[in-house]
């Protein structure tokens, strides 16, 4: 399972329990080297919030495969070794970067900023980018339905088998939106969070739910008791693509965006992405 690496039950049930409630919905010193060196328009130095530190934040809890024993200054996890590898494109060395922490919600909300940039999981959308900037994404995520094992979804392995469902969804989120443009009949009931849709399912109100694949996989190994995989959905023209958060009209968003480019295309993310995610889907089906 590459370099995933879980934690114990009761810590993953509270990392699930952040991821679902957070959700990806759609309605995102002189002596340094110099910042923004790989970037077409390089910030100055006063452009960062400590001049010759690059400050990043994260989750007030952060959780794996994202970041390990919740310590993203070593770099271990998917967007820990992520906020590195931007941060070394952008000319700062490991001990010029510092982490802080915030919310989920408080970081996405309009106003000043306590870091240069922010890595939680943010989808990118239009409706965020009125109070905020994104860099380009940097993964994108796909959709998988979750069950319980001994209900109406057991031996479903297709498309087809879905459509005689009760599916969960968060209302105007990517995991709906893409359940709704499969063109397969199939129409979502709607909750106002991922906690409520997943709730409802242990509850047996719904027979699954539809989450995007990362948070399905923390809440079928650590959230949901006797729950399963069914399948991964195919992307039916929607992406659920995640970028790196900064202060709207930041200086720093054309060259930050610039290094996540770079590293999409000298093979870094695929590589990182193969390092800490490529356990997620393992066995689990494609529905066609």
């Amino acid at each position: 399972m590459s370099r995933l690496v879980l934690r114990s039950a009761a810590v993953a049930s509270a990392a699930a329990l952040a991821l679902l409630v957070a959700g990806c919905a759609t309605s995102g010193s002189d002596d340094a080297p110099a910042p923004g060196a790989s970037a077409d328009a390089a910030p100055s130095p006063e452009d960062y919030v400590t001049p010759g530190t690059f400050t990043i934040a994260t989750g007030e809890t952060a959780y794996e495969p994202y970041v390990i024993d919740d310590d993203p200054a070593s770099g271990e996890g998917f967007e820990a070794a992520v906020a590195y590898a931007v941060a070394d494109k952008l000319g700062f060395a490991e001990d010029e970067v510092e982490w802080v922490r915030t919310s989920f919600e408080s970081a996405i909300a309009p106003g000043p900023k306590s870091f240069d940039i922010n890595i939680q999981q943010y989808t990118i959308t239009d409706e965020r980018k009125q109070g905020v900037d994104f860099s380009s994404p940097y993964y994108a995520a796909s959709q998988s339905i979750v069950a319980v094992k001994g209900g109406a979804a057991d031996g479903v392995d297709d498309l087809d088998g879905l459509k005689d469902l009760t599916i969960g969804a968060m209302a105007n989120s990517t995991s709906a939106l893409t359940l709704e443009a499969l063109d397969a009949g199939i129409e979502p009931k709607l909750y106002n969070s991922n906690e409520d849709a997943t709730a409802a399912l242990g509850a047996g109100q719904i027979d699954a739910v539809v989450l995007d694949t990362p948070t399905a996989y923390v809440a079928v190994n650590f959230y949901i008791d006797d729950s399963f995989f069914v399948g991964e959905l195919p992307k039916a023209g929607i992406e659920d693509e995640w970028g790196l958060l900064l202060a709207k009209d930041s200086p720093l968003t054309d060259a930050v965006s610039a290094a996540v480019d770079e590293l999409r295309e000298d093979g870094t993310l695929a590589a990182l992405e193969e390092e800490w995610l490529s356990g997620l889907t393992e066995g689990v089906t494609q529905l066609k």
